[in-house]
């Protein structure tokens, strides 16, 4: 319970949680109403509204210079819109992206972003004004009372509750909004095909969600593309939400020394923005990663005039099968999650296609109805001083005769009105009873009294009584349009036709049902035995075996590294740092003899300038056997390969204490000896069975006692069976010769 101190002094004791919920409520309502859903009447937010009121109070019309967007922005946050520039900025940059809205309501002039996703630039550079089409078609007539006009943010102002717009612009626009606990998600449609909807609407009120589609097709995005789903269609209008599935057109061109061009040509929506660079990225990454080997290159050749991204394929690649891959990996293919969430009634709604259009419907009747109120009345009021105008006319002679006699003018609009003739002089007493007998209405004394000589003119008359009749034409006009629902309708019609002939155009998005892409893997090769090889200067490749075996000597005398490996598998660089990089075969150029190879930094984590490989084995040796390390500081361990089966680019092959690095690493295959020599000249030899088996975290037992300014300078396994001769400085050992010792011991000086 939380106490709240009101005027008095008076304590009202009050729920937390009641509290609580009532002001979320009120602002969960707030954001819902005033900020991010859209009126189904006029397809709007407020501060789109707000903003295109603002620019039509401030005379920025289609005929007009631009101006500033600054001036605009800073002038709608004043006076109707306070919560901040960016988002009135933001709003009035998409009014004017011709990539996002079927109908642009305002006409930008200078950077108002891109389709890939360019920002606008500042408000300060940009500028803009009313569009044609929001003139007609949303603001024409807001001066004829059709729409209720409500007080601002501080009451200093007044300003539409909804704009007067004459055609379904929350269908034909779309409109997009995240509230609190909902959002709306509209695609836009094609201007002709929804009028024609409403129009049937209007002469079959009977008509069903299914009849409409008979007009409107599905969306229509300006940025085109293929709707594929069209069997899903019917239920979304009906429910007003689900989802459309989207793909990109393509077409097919010959490319250079008769390489395939893939063109896309248009793009999903959900791609506008930031969605083209993540495509070219996407596409780019199938051939990194090896998912094809169809990519030569792929370019974005878009420009003011339309979108082009040119993927050029290899010769004998499977175009609908390359495709499907686009459709299934990239954007190329998309979802648009459609909810039809609109304000209908002062609160949220979601709305099928009949009962939007009914919606907008009936707000068009409603404007009209006010709309022609509205003019029958003001000329009835014509009328009124046009009927007095002319009887003064008729009478001229005595209207000066009563002017001329009268002392003021109340007393001459007295005589006028009331036909009180006291205290005005006639020259007859015939004008006197003919004056008593005028009754002219106030409005018409007024304007007799106000008219000019000119008027008596016999060109002036006649123009008088034309224009007497031209008001009793549209009295009578204006009365059957508002008494006959049918003549109404037909103006209702003729306004939306002469709409749609003005500014609609062709459908962009075709609309077709089609099957789910499937793409067909391409066959693997077999898996095969080859030959890794590696210089000093780390260029690696792999080669066929029958190629390395012939040229034995030449291989051995040009690579630092041999060893075989299969096409499927990996292989396994192990560095003095104690990391593991892992290299795929099939990362690795297929050479011949004398090709250079590609340097192993471009495949794999190594980085040649911190770190030096002690170790290459391929991963299906290291499965079958084991691994010694020996450290600087003498420490040896043994690890089984198998650990070294990661997916990971880069593991850690051996943890190192402080100051250690790795010297030495070999695969064991058999029960050898291991021999450990010293910076100073000692030399050990041990069996390898008293090297412990740990895992590849730990830092390994000591191999060999060493003085604190000594260290291990290299080591390698030998079989007895070998000859084992070894250069110690300038001396010779025989290690078969030499006495076999324990592990940890200080070994022989040999220097």
């Amino acid at each position: 319970m939380i106490p709240v101190q009101p005027a008095e002094d008076q304590i009202i004791r009050t729920e937390y949680s009641e509290l609580m919920q009532k002001s979320y409520i009120d602002y969960a309502m707030s954001v819902i109403v005033s900020r991010a859903l859209p009126d189904v009447r006029d397809g709007l937010k407020p501060v789109q509204r707000r903003t295109l009121y603002d620019m039509y109070e401030l005379g920025i019309r289609s005929d007009r210079p631009y101006r500033k967007s600054a001036r605009i922005v800073g002038d709608t946050m004043g006076k109707y819109h306070p919560h901040g520039d960016s988002s009135i900025y933001d709003a009035l940059v998409v009014m004017a992206q011709d990539f996002k809205k079927e109908l642009p309501l305002v006409d930008g002039h200078g950077n108002f972003g891109n389709i890939e996703g360019d920002g606008a630039a500042a408000m300060r550079y940009t500028e803009a004004r009313l569009s044609p089409v929001t003139e007609d078609a949303f603001l024409a007539d807001l001066d004829k009372d059709v729409v209720d006009f409500v007080p601002n943010f501080d009451e200093t102002e007044k300003e539409p509750a909804v704009l007067p717009v004459r055609i379904p612009n929350f269908l034909i626009n779309g409109s997009e909004g995240i509230a609190v606990g909902m959002a709306t998600n509209t695609p836009p449609h094609n201007l002709a095909e929804v009028i024609d909807a409403q129009i049937e609407l209007m002469d079959h009120p009977e008509s069903t969600s299914a009849d409409l589609m008979r007009f409107v097709k599905g969306p229509d995005f300006p940025t085109g593309g293929i709707v594929i789903n069209k069997k899903d269609l019917a239920e979304i209008y009906e429910t007003g939400a689900g989802r459309i599935r989207l793909r990109g057109k393509t077409k097919i061109e010959k490319g250079r020394a008769g390489h395939i061009n893939l063109v896309i040509t248009e793009i999903p929506y959900t791609m506008v923005g930031s969605g083209i660079g993540k495509f070219l990225s996407d596409v780019a990454a199938l051939s990194e990663n090896k998912v094809t080997s169809d990519i030569i290159d792929i370019t974005n050749q878009s420009n003011k005039e339309g979108i082009r991204i040119v993927i050029e394929l290899k010769k004998d690649t499977d175009v609908d099968n390359f495709l499907a891959l686009l459709y299934k990996k990239t954007r190329l293919e998309d979802t648009f999650g459609v909810n039809m969430l609109a304000i209908h009634d002062g609160r949220p709604e979601t709305m099928g296609l009949k009962e939007i259009l009914s919606a907008n419907t009936a707000f068009l009747y409603e404007t009209a109805r006010r709309k022609y109120t509205n003019l029958l009345e003001k000329e009835r009021k014509k009328r009124e001083i046009q009927e007095g105008l002319i009887k003064a006319c008729n009478v001229i002679d005595l209207i000066i005769e009563i002017l001329r006699g009268s002392r003021d003018r109340a007393m001459a609009k007295n005589c006028l009105v009331n036909g009180v003739t006291d205290g005005i002089r006639f020259k007859a007493r015939e004008s006197e009873i003919m004056a008593s007998q005028l009754l002219f209405t106030e409005a018409q004394a007024n304007a007799i009294l106000e008219m000019r000589l000119y008027k008596l003119i016999g060109l002036e008359l006649e123009a008088l009584l034309k224009e007497h009749e031209q008001t009793v034409a549209n009295i009578y006009r204006y009365e059957d349009i508002l008494d006959e629902r049918e003549s109404m309708t037909q103006v209702l019609k003729a306004d939306l036709t002469e709409i749609k002939k003005k500014y609609g155009r062709d459908r962009r998005t075709a609309i077709l049902q089609a099957q789910e892409a499937v793409y067909v893997l391409p066959k693997e090769e077999a898996d095969r035995e080859l030959v890794f090889v590696m210089d000093r200067f780390g260029y690696a490749k792999t080669m066929e075996v029958s190629l390395a075996e012939r040229n034995k000597e030449a291989v051995e005398e040009s690579y630092r590294w041999r060893l075989r490996c299969r096409s499927s598998g990996k292989i396994c660089l192990f560095t003095d740092t104690g990391q593991m990089h892992m290299v795929k075969t099939s990362d690795l150029p297929a050479g011949k003899l004398r090709d250079k190879g590609t340097p192993i930094d471009n495949v794999s984590n190594y980085d040649s300038t911190k770190e030096t490989i002690i170790l290459a084995a391929s991963q299906s040796d290291l499965n079958l056997y084991r691994i010694v390390f020996v450290t600087e500081k003498g420490f040896v361990k043994m690890v089984s390969g198998g650990e070294f089966d990661v997916t990971r680019r880069t593991v850690a092959g051996t943890k190192l204490s402080e100051d250690d690095r790795l010297v030495f690493a070999d695969v064991v295959r058999d029960h050898s000896k291991i021999v450990l020599i010293s910076a100073n000249g000692f030399v050990l030899k041990f069996p390898l069975d008293q090297v412990p088996e740990q895992k590849k975290a730990a830092v390994g037992a000591r191999g060999m006692k060493l003085s604190a300014a000594d260290r291990i300078e290299s080591a390698l396994i030998i079989r007895d069976s070998d000859p084992n001769i070894l250069h110690v400085g300038d001396k010779e050992v025989d290690l078969g010769r030499m006495k076999t010792g324990s592990r940890d011991g200080k070994g022989t000086k040999r220097l």
